[in-house]
């Protein structure tokens, strides 16, 4: 069975939870006037400063950027096991087909599962690599893909998945010295998955310094997170972080208030602590696109989605706002029309929210769902992504765009990807 990834679950949520009636879910939802409180673009002094292109680190070319993810081999590598060489030659050959997809920029996920694609101090080395967790490969798949890259005019972007454990509830398979078989006290189970619980400062604490271990190391460019913070709602499943809110969450008025803080709590320390120890490292989030509907809340879009505010417990235009983050790729993985969260509406509230922020807005493009089999009739149309620049490209605001994945990047089943490359990108443009 193929493996459904985080962004094949977004496709799912744009066709049954984007059906939702438009409101506060029942798990988490935010008590009256929430959003008022973070209206004001105004950062706090001390973090990340807003950026224009005269004269800050926001660069001036377009940002053209592809997920490379390993968590489950999806992209890479390609299986578990291989040579150190045939690793490396997987590797350089996604690397290549950037380039020749005049890309400039490479997201490449390098701690899936609380483990590792570097020699971590904190964590194992990642099962994806070997097929054994803490099993060394035998050579520094971070440091190559680094040095590679920038040989290439590429920039490289770490990408790291904050709080999930595995993609199952048993810490006995973890290797015997991963921090969450040490301290079981940190890992709540939920949906046949294992997560720290975001609720616990020292989990927080871990999961930061446990990433700028990369940072620290190497000369990456950027640290990305993706949508994963709270997990997405399970039908029939319960959160369990009941003693970390008995505990933590007395000066808060629901329990979704106090998650939510979590969540803001992670995102700021780690703006701060960039911005304190690696000031040249951007930090960007590719979140799911809806924050809020309209029909929850007047700020929000246009759209009949599940909303991150309320049902992840990320309040995503937040961060943009008080400008904890560099740039953001909200992923907009559906298509021009789309009934329940159309990709028009939602370009044009990202545009409006990270207007005047100097955030970044780079638009995340669902290039796995462009199939000549798809059961949608515009995801066959090889000009659907074509279109989709051509829009976004009226905005000011949207400086680039991301594609989802690497293998798609190369496969380019339907030719859309070959379509935007001959519209929309005529020469290749370096990042910096």
């Amino acid at each position: 069975m193929r493996y459904i990834g985080r962004r094949e679950l977004l496709a799912g949520a744009a066709g049954v939870l984007a059906t939702t009636a438009a409101g506060p879910a029942a798990a988490g939802a935010a008590e009256p006037g929430a959003a008022a409180a973070v209206r004001e673009p105004a950062g706090p002094p001390g973090l990340r400063p807003a950026r224009t292109a005269a004269g800050g680190r926001a660069g001036t070319a377009q940002f053209r950027g592809m997920w490379i993810a390993t968590v489950q081999n999806v992209d890479w590598p390609s299986e578990s096991g291989l040579s150190a060489r045939e690793q490396r030659a997987e590797l350089v050959k996604l690397l290549d087909t950037a380039v020749a997809r005049r890309l400039n920029a490479v997201i490449l996920q390098v701690r899936p599962a609380a483990d590792a694609f570097w020699p971590s101090t904190r964590e194992p080395w990642s099962q994806w690599l070997t097929g054994t967790q803490g099993k060394d490969p035998g050579w520094d798949p971070l440091g190559t893909a680094v040095a590679e890259a920038h040989a290439r005019g590429l920039e490289l972007h770490a990408w790291f998945n904050p709080y999930r454990v595995a993609n199952h509830t048993d810490r006995s398979r973890l290797a015997a010295s991963h921090p969450a078989r040490r301290n079981p006290g940190w890992t709540v189970a939920y949906g046949g998955k294992l997560y720290y619980n975001p609720g616990l400062p020292e989990v927080r604490a871990f999961v930061q310094e446990a990433m700028l271990d990369a940072v620290s190391r190497y000369p990456v460019d950027a640290v990305h997170w993706d949508d994963y913070f709270y997990p997405y709602p399970v039908a029939g499943e319960y959160f369990d972080d009941d003693d970390a809110f008995a505990e933590h969450g007395g000066a808060f008025t629901s329990r979704a208030a106090w998650r939510r803080d979590n969540t803001d709590t992670l995102v700021r320390e780690m703006s701060q602590k960039l911005r304190g120890r690696s000031p040249a490292v951007r930090f960007g989030i590719s979140p799911f696109a809806v924050w809020r509907n309209q029909g929850t809340d007047r700020l929000g879009s246009a759209t009949r989605a599940l909303q991150t505010y309320d049902d992840l417990y990320a309040d995503t235009r937040k961060w943009v706002l008080q400008r904890w983050v560099d740039y953001i790729v909200p992923q907009a993985y559906w298509h021009i029309g789309n009934a329940a969260a159309d990709y028009a509406e939602v370009v044009r509230w990202w545009a409006k929210t990270v207007a005047g922020t100097g955030v970044d807005l780079y638009v995340g493009e669902a290039l796995y769902r462009c199939d000549a089999r798809s059961s949608t009739a515009a995801w066959r149309d090889p000009a659907e992504l074509s279109r989709h620049l051509t829009l976004a490209g009226r905005y000011a605001e949207v400086r680039g765009h991301a594609y989802f994945s690497g293998k798609y990047v190369a496969a380019d089943p339907n030719g859309a990807l070959a379509r935007v490359v001959a519209d929309h990108y005529p020469t290749a443009v370096p990042p910096r």
